[in-house]
């Protein structure tokens, strides 16, 4: 992306919180054992406002001036020869911001802005954070404290600058169909040699050489190689399993391209496939192409889940599952036990911004799947797909959904 993207989204969070002063922060770095850290990955707010992809800056914008500038986190001379820095010269080219300041300077700014402005905005926990079971990251908070000690009110913007990432700009959605037809092109190519691996970490070996090699940063998120009863466990992710013949494989993978993220899901049987294991994904496969051809501009949110639910339910009403679709929740979910999907964008997982219906420019995921886990089967199939003014676009439409 260039400079004039980041400005342009400045722009537009200025445009909705018009005369603010806005403070934002990247990531920090994360330990990964010892004296080491895991790779880094940018904050996803302050990426889509600046670009900087390198740890602890904050950006400050001045909407009543429509001024923004970049901080600089302060680096050692011994970090800098290890692990290098950002220079300020090359993060004011990459986002166009009005200047660099160093850490006392911008203090010095912001106690300054506190005179004229009791309140200032920043980014607040994120939606359902009550519910990680991981350490999230400590930068915004540490900000948060540290605006609190200087402004009157620090409020949250979180939800402003959801509701504008979840309309995507063209420069986004050209960057996710790069990613899409990247993703789409490696399952291609594993489907096609399925028969010479032996454990899912092959599988995964594969993937990454194909994202890497093309250019890709690698994944958008963990990738799932699931054999057999392992599909079972939503989020499996050790991908050590020797692949069983007569079992399905469960791929759910994206690349990372320009920023933005991939999605998708397939399953594939490895050898020649059960007469059960044909008829839960017939059922899926059809649910599936049911489910898509509800989305729509106008169409409510709520409206689509109801719609999904009757679907699904007569998904497993089909594979004797349930009995009928008014069996208790409690079974419905055993079997679909997650949502239909959820945003795409910079965030593998993005916000819709707490939509009430869907809009032209969202992308978003549609992922309907049937576990089974005292069959040992467990499967997904999952695409990408823009709402349009008239429609939607199925922008994964082109890798098969075949078993």
């Amino acid at each position: 992306m260039k400079s004039v993207f980041y400005q342009a989204n400045r722009n537009r969070i200025v445009e909705v919180k018009y005369g603010s002063i806005i403070v934002a922060t990247g990531y920090s770095a994360m330990q990964r054992g010892n004296d080491a850290a895991f790779m880094f990955e940018q904050e996803a707010n302050f990426w889509w406002l600046t670009g900087v992809e390198a740890p602890d800056w904050w950006l400050i914008i001045d909407g009543q001036r429509n001024k923004s500038w970049l901080v600089s986190p302060s680096v050692s001379e011994i970090h800098q020869i290890f692990d290098g820095s950002l220079s300020a010269e090359s993060a004011k080219a990459i986002s166009g911001v009005d200047g660099v300041l160093n850490h006392d300077e911008a203090i010095k700014m912001l106690r300054d802005l506190s005179k004229k402005h009791s309140v200032v905005y920043s980014l607040g926990d994120a939606p359902g954070n009550e519910y990680y079971d991981f350490a999230v990251n400590p930068a915004p908070k540490k900000l948060w404290r540290s605006l609190e000690t200087i402004f009157n009110e620090v409020q949250d913007c979180r939800l402003e600058l959801a509701k504008l990432r979840a309309i995507k700009q063209p420069e986004e959605i050209t960057a996710i169909k790069k990613a899409i037809k990247l993703t789409a092109a490696a399952f291609n190519d594993v489907k096609s040699k399925l028969p010479t691996y032996r454990y899912e970490y092959e599988v995964e070996a594969e993937f990454t050489h194909i994202f890497r090699k093309n250019g890709a940063i690698g994944h958008a998120y963990d990738p799932i190689v699931a054999s057999g009863g392992n599909a079972c466990t939503l989020h499996y992710s050790a991908n050590n399993d020797k692949l069983k013949p007569k079992s399905v494989l469960l791929l759910d993978i994206g690349a990372r391209v320009d920023g933005y993220a991939a999605d998708i899901s397939r399953s594939y049987a490895i050898g020649e496939p059960t007469e059960r294991q044909r008829q839960v994904h017939s059922s899926l496969q059809a649910a599936h192409k049911q489910i898509i051809k509800l989305l729509g501009p106008g169409l409510a949110v709520m409206d689509y889940y109801a719609a999904v639910d009757d679907i699904m339910k007569a998904a497993l009403m089909e594979l004797g599952l349930m009995s009928t679709k008014d069996d208790n929740e409690e079974i419905y979910r055993r079997y679909f036990p997650h949502a239909i999907g959820h945003g795409l964008g910079v965030d593998v997982h993005d916000s819709l911004g707490r939509a009430t219906e869907f809009l032209p420019g969202m992308i978003l995921t549609v992922e309907p799947g049937i576990y089974i886990p005292e069959e040992g089967i467990g499967m997904r199939i999952e695409d990408n797909i823009l709402i349009t003014d008239k429609g939607h676009t199925n922008l994964s439409q082109s890798l098969s959904t075949e078993l």
